[in-house]
């Protein structure tokens, strides 16, 4: 059963990357990009002085952070533009429910599930897709003009692009670029991906999600079919990308000094904002705590009747769950012992994680005297929502 590490799912994954990190910059430059970089790299502590950053390393927690660190704290009147890729993992809007979105079962191999800042839908990360962020003042940004911008790279590379209604990038009927965007006070960002030669088989896994029957208040994804630039051009690298969007926004915004490439070393990630970021995105209260309000419906068939359970969640914590029995086939006492235990049993327990219980446990939160009968229906009932409703 997949239990939720996140912290330590992290770790792993930061080890994974360390050979990936180590490589990056030095690919970059063998590729014959070594006059687009800035010979300085960002090693030590990050400072928002630069008006383009490459990132080195390949893990989502630290990218993601580094992100929103410089979305907070680089110059508001100036642009910014940020590029990275990530090792395999999916990531949510920050107002989505991750089990309307992501097939959890698919991620038992341990790929992470993070859940981002800013709006937008589910997207899934890997080496072979590359993240590009824009930001602007408030006061200029424009999302159409932001995404004119990477089609026009892509258009660079021989693509035919187009941009559809959503401001998505499209190659004949497929999606190959989706976006976010974040406005606060005084700045504003427009992140996405852009699809090169992702694995399209993981993507459509794990972002099928298993769950039916959920009522949410959460912003839903829009499935569209994606396809990867790499249909098109065989040869083309992420380098190539990056180096073709590096070169738009600098005559977009008349920018004429070299990229910093950025290394999650030790004194960077020991940056107070950035530590503390990485943690927050590693822990139960940001990636399901931030769920919004939904009503999940369930029905299942036992030997003594039908079960209709409607679990009420918020904030990934159930508020309410009631059932309802149906063809039943045992004593009304013990119909209504079961409906008394779930309407107080699970208030408070978190949605998807429902603890292991004993009989003992199950007969001292019963509010009214039952008998044996009664806690077996108990026991089934427990056991079958937390096959259907637990992540593993």
């Amino acid at each position: 059963m997949l239990r939720w590490p996140i912290a330590q799912r992290a770790a792993r994954l930061q080890a994974r990357n360390v050979n990936h990190i180590k490589s990056s910059s030095h690919f970059l430059l063998r590729q014959g990009l070594r006059s687009l970089f800035a010979t300085n790299a960002n090693r030590g502590p990050p400072t928002p002085d630069h008006d383009i950053y490459v990132s080195a390393s390949s893990d989502p927690y630290f990218n993601l952070t580094f992100e929103d660190w410089l979305f907070r704290h680089s110059p508001a009147s100036s642009p910014l533009l940020f590029i990275y890729r990530d090792s395999p993992c999916v990531v949510i809007g920050r107002n989505q429910n991750p089990w309307t979105e992501v097939n959890f079962t698919a991620l038992r191999d341990g790929t992470p599930f993070l859940r981002r800042r800013s709006g937008g839908g589910t997207v899934y990360h890997d080496l072979g897709n590359t993240n590009f962020s824009i930001h602007l003042p408030r006061t200029s940004f424009d999302r159409h003009a932001t995404g004119r911008l990477v089609l026009r790279a892509v258009r660079s590379l021989g693509i035919d692009a187009r941009l559809n209604e959503r401001n998505d990038i499209c190659v004949g009927p497929d999606k190959v670029s989706g976006s976010a965007y974040k406005i606060v006070n005084k700045r504003a960002y427009h992140h996405g991906t852009m699809l090169i030669s992702t694995e399209l088989d993981t993507l459509g896994d794990v972002l099928r999600p298993q769950k039916e029957n959920i009522q949410t208040k959460g912003v839903g994804s829009v499935r569209s079919p994606v396809c990867n630039l790499q249909r098109f051009d065989s040869s083309l690298t992420h380098e190539q990308f990056t180096a073709a969007v590096v070169k738009q926004f600098c005559e977009e915004y008349g920018i004429n000094s070299k990229p910093c490439i950025v290394h999650d070393t030790e004194d960077v990630k020991n940056f107070d904002y950035i530590q503390k970021g990485m943690a927050e995105l590693s822990t139960w209260d940001w990636a399901f705590g931030q769920t919004p309000e939904f009503t999940h419906t369930l029905n299942e068939a036992f030997l003594w009747g039908s079960v209709t359970a409607e679990i009420r969640s918020k904030h990934g914590v159930i508020s309410n769950l009631s059932v309802r029995v149906t063809d039943a086939h045992i004593p009304t006492a013990a119909i209504d012992s079961l409906s008394e235990f779930s309407r107080t049993f699970y208030q408070g327990k978190k949605y998807g994680f429902l603890p292991e219980v004993d009989d003992a446990e199950l007969r001292t939160n019963c509010d009214q005297p039952t008998h044996v009968e009664g806690i077996e229906l108990m026991r089934e009932v427990y056991r079958w929502l937390q096959q259907a409703i637990n992540i593993r």
